[in-house]
């Protein structure tokens, strides 16, 4: 009998590590999928999954902190994220990753660009 590992799929990304041409597919997509309605925008999610290989709401971190810099994408449905701004408007709001949210969470005042 022959046991299958399955392949992990991870649950963050690092938009570095993306190619830049992955990089700008990433920035169109996003861009497409802050506005898209409802008939494309689940084909954009979609299409944001495979390029990245995070599952769930694909968000690149927002993170206001001065100097922090994050550029990781995860998926924005993970308990540990933070919503910094909800999308008034627009489909993708404003998220923290998990990592920054409990490092320097943005309902902590201290420290954020002004």
């Amino acid at each position: 009998m022959t046991a299958l590992a399955h392949a992990r799929i991870p649950a963050t990304v690092d938009y570095h590590q993306l190619t830049d041409a992955q990089q700008a597919d990433f920035d169109q997509l996003m861009e497409e999928a802050d506005t898209a309605g409802p008939a494309s925008y689940p084909g954009l999610m979609t299409s944001l999954r495979l390029l990245t290989g995070v599952t769930g709401e694909v968000r690149k971190c927002a993170c206001p902190w001065s100097g922090c810099g994050c550029t990781t994408v995860f998926d924005a449905n993970n308990p540990d994220s933070l919503v910094i701004e909800y999308g008034d408007g627009y489909n993708l709001g404003r998220h923290q990753c998990p990592r920054c949210a409990d490092w320097h969470p943005a309902t902590d005042a201290a420290g954020l660009a002004a």
